[in-house]
Formats: structure tokens, sequence, C-alpha cells
């Protein structure tokens, strides 16, 4: 049976993955509205894999005796200023996806809870490489500016990225 402080924090972040899927979804959309497919089917897939994030942890806790508490959150924001604006926000809440995940970790060390400290090292691992994807298209934005030759450029990359990470893969 998983500790209750355990299960706490992992509904708590169960609610946080799927936010974060609904954000990307928001933001996805306001891509297409926009004009930019390539970043709008990236951030589709992502809010896909936030949803796998999810269900990642549903199962884990679910498959560890404890109980699931979907809970209520806001609607996200729909008005974005600019392609940049979006991946800033990105990155400013994958920072903060990434404190919680460490804050679960710490947790689960504190409480003598190997196993789901085990199964959080996935979520790390996941975070550094989300953390530095979002720097790098930060970086790629930067440096188009606003030419719009550029921002063509990146938004075709980012419909490239968006084919090679399908959210079936984070269901293994």
């Amino acid at each position: 049976m998983i500790k209750e402080k355990i299960e706490k924090s992992l509904n708590e972040q169960i609610m946080k993955e799927e936010y974060s899927s609904r954000i990307y979804m928001a933001m996805a959309s306001w891509c297409e509205a926009n004009g930019y497919e390539g970043a709008a089917n990236y951030l589709y897939n992502h809010s896909d894999e936030e949803r796998m994030h999810m269900m990642k942890l549903i199962h884990f806790l679910n498959d560890r005796g404890g109980k699931v508490k979907l809970m209520p959150m806001d609607a996200p924001a729909v008005e974005y200023k600019s392609l940049k604006d979006i991946f800033e926000q990105i990155l400013k809440h994958e920072i903060y996806i990434s404190e919680s995940i460490n804050e679960i970790y710490g947790l689960c060390m504190e409480e003598k809870d190997y196993t789901t400290g085990n199964f959080m090292q996935w979520y790390i691992n996941e975070q550094i490489e989300e953390e530095s994807t979002m720097n790098g298209v930060l970086d790629k934005i930067n440096l188009a500016g606003d030419q719009k030759g550029g921002l063509f450029h990146i938004d075709k990359e980012l419909g490239g990225m968006s084919a090679k990470r399908p959210a079936e893969e984070l269901a293994e």
C-alpha cells in the first residue's frame, strides 16, 4: 500500500500533467489559427504526450493500491502574443513541472518509498529532455527574431519534430 503523503503528491502531479496537456492544446489551437501549422502539430502531439504522462501516474498509483482523485482546474489561456511568447511560457511551465517532480522524488526518499522513487526517475529524465528541447526551440526563435522567413523555417522544423515523438512511445 502506498503511503498517504506519496498518494497525495502523485494525485497533485496527475492534475499538473492533465493541466499541462490542456495548456499545450490551447497553445496548439492558437498556433493553428495563426498560421503556424508545424508548431500546432508539435503542440497537439505534446498535449497527447502530457496526457500519457498523466496516465502513467494513474496506472502506477492504481497498481500500488492508491486512489486516484481527479481535481478541478482553471481553464488555460487562449491568447498569446507570439510564437516566442508561447515557447517562453512552455519553458517556464516545464521548469515548474521539473521542480514538482523533484519534490516528489525528495519526498519518496524521506518516506523510504524507493519503488515510487525509482518510478519517478523516468519523469526526472523526461524533464531534462523537455527543458533542453524548449531551450533549443527558444534559441532558434531568438535567432530568427521577427523575421517571417526565419519563423517560417522554425515552424517547419517544429512540424518535423512532431513526427519524431509519437505519444505511443511514452506508453512503454
